[in-house]
């Protein structure tokens, strides 16, 4: 900082980066709070012998500067006043023949930074200190194993712990889109080891349990555990003609949540599809791919050790996403500078192997392009505890959403009509119907293409609202054909049943 602009400085308005004290004499007490408050956020300028009254601010300078400046630098240094060791580095200026001092406290990689006692923790927020909430203080200790937890081991697991249809429709997943990926034919507890999912002595990670591990062992270790999804008809939860339209439900995994948000986001695009005469045509799928890293990123950033859940609303004319965890960079470093500094970092893996995310430091790149696409803003925010993105959408879009309260009922049935009527009609269709079904099949396929869809989502991407239409003349003759694969095969009734094409119906995609 130059001469001039600590002057620019001092007669302007407190920054949020920059503290003014008078100290002609000595040190004041509440000097220890500014520096608590700048080594737990962003850091800033602490300066001595300017004096305060009202909004103006005199230079007075300081009596005795090098004593000030060895008090100040030494107390940071040895490490009894404050729970850790600081560091700071200082300037003198001399102003109409005053010195006044400037010491830069940097931001702390060992937070949370207090003196005397936890409760003298602070932080900064706008232009003063105040002390951080117990919330604020665990986050700050959790941020310690930022970026390690994820990899960790989770003692007594082992990969029986996992949910086997997740680990199957992943692998699936990762063959079909990333073929040439090195451990793909390997068998699955090598393939679990190498891509991180369990240690080398058989052990769980904690990204791998968070991405794959079935509901018992995911509950006793995280049992907060939850992604929590709504879409809510209207601007805010006040104006929303009803609480919500949609719920997910509690799913075991961030893979089975991922898989059924995603899908839910289609609908929320500019035309995910087109229907032609003869089925269903390309797509343009930008507008969700933008969306698709968002959730990405959302998923592979989110802190699942606190308290928050991680939560998505989708409201009329937004979709938010916020974590519990601040975004570990500044803000308005987010368009201009490439990051890669993801909290659970086998999770950002996971999704890359699969070709579901960008490489590191292009995934803010990909999800900006949403602003090119709709003319709508994608937002930045965070705190200690919290960071939220939220994709504006275009008009067009925002009509869509408010759509949606139409589908309540139709969402509620959808969600309670078990795969036993699938059973009955299974049975009554015969090898002619079958044979003469192949166009229907094709219009089935191409909707489906390389998703996986529960039956209500074939039917809304299909725009066809009999159910008993797609079971008999499109979904159970294109299983009996091979075309299409259950994603619990043993179990056609399964609650949570999803289809998916074949290794056949994907050479059938036009």
């Amino acid at each position: 900082m130059t001469k001039e602009e600590l002057e620019k400085r001092i007669n302007e308005i407190e920054w949020d980066d920059f503290e003014m004290k008078t100290a002609q004499n000595k040190l004041p007490n509440d000097v220890w709070e500014t520096v608590s408050a700048f080594s737990n956020t962003s850091g800033g300028w602490i300066v001595l012998g300017v004096h305060q009254h009202g909004k103006k601010f005199d230079v007075v300078g300081c009596d005795d500067p090098e004593k000030i400046e060895s008090d100040f630098l030494n107390t940071l240094r040895n490490g009894q006043k404050f729970n850790v060791k600081l560091t700071a580095w200082g300037k003198k200026y001399n102003i109409d023949g005053k010195i006044v001092l400037a010491f830069y406290v940097p931001s702390s990689l060992c937070k949370p930074v207090y003196f005397g006692s936890s409760i003298n923790t602070y932080i900064r927020t706008g232009s003063g200190d105040r002390r951080a909430t117990d919330m604020e203080a665990m986050a700050m200790l959790r941020d310690q194993s930022f970026g390690s937890r994820s990899e960790q081991p989770v003692e007594g697991t082992s990969i029986k712990d996992l949910n086997p249809i997740s680990l199957e429709t992943y692998h699936n997943h990762v063959m079909r889109f990333n073929p040439s990926f090195p451990y793909v034919d390997l068998p699955m507890e090598q393939f679990c080891e190498k891509v991180g999912i369990c240690t080398s002595k058989g052990e769980l990670t904690f990204g791998g349990m968070l991405m794959f591990g079935g509901r018992d062992v995911v509950q006793s270790h995280l049992g907060n555990f939850w992604i929590d999804y709504l879409e809510i008809p209207g601007t805010s939860y006040s104006d929303a003609k009803v609480r919500y339209t949609y719920r997910l439900q509690e799913q075991d995994n961030i893979w089975e949540s991922y898989q059924l948000i995603i899908q839910r986001l289609r609908n929320f695009c500019d035309n995910p599809y087109m229907a032609l005469p003869n089925g269903v045509g390309p797509e343009d799928e930008s507008q969700l791919y933008a969306l698709r890293e968002g959730l990405v990123n959302f998923c592979a950033h989110s802190d699942y050790f606190s308290p928050m859940h991680p939560t998505i609303r989708v409201y009329t004319n937004r979709i938010e996403f916020q974590n519990p965890g601040r975004f570990m960079f500044p803000l308005e470093e987010i368009r201009t500078q490439l990051h890669s500094l993801p909290r659970n970092p086998s999770l950002i893996r996971f999704f890359r192997y699969a070709k579901l995310g960008e490489n590191a430091g292009f995934g803010i790149d990909k999800m900006l392009t949403w602003e090119k696409l709709t003319g709508k803003n994608v937002d930045f925010k965070s705190d200690l505890v919290c960071s939220t993105v939220t994709y504006w959408f275009s008009d067009q879009a925002s009509g869509q959403a408010g759509g949606q309260v139409s589908e309540q009922v139709s969402e509620q049935v959808s969600e309670q009509v078990s795969e036993q009527v699938s059973e009955q009609v299974s049975e009554q269709v015969s090898e002619q119907v079958s044979e003469q079904v192949s166009e229907q099949v094709q219009i089935l396929v191409n909707a489906i293409r390389e998703n996986v869809y529960s039956m209500f989502e074939i039917q809304r991407r299909l725009n066809i609202s009999s159910r008993r239409y797609v079971l008999v003349e499109m979904l159970t003759p294109a299983i009996e054909q091979g075309y299409v694969l259950r994603a619990y095969p043993d179990k056609p009734r399964h609650p949570k049943q999803r289809y998916y094409l074949s290794e056949k119906g994907l050479k059938l995609v036009k």
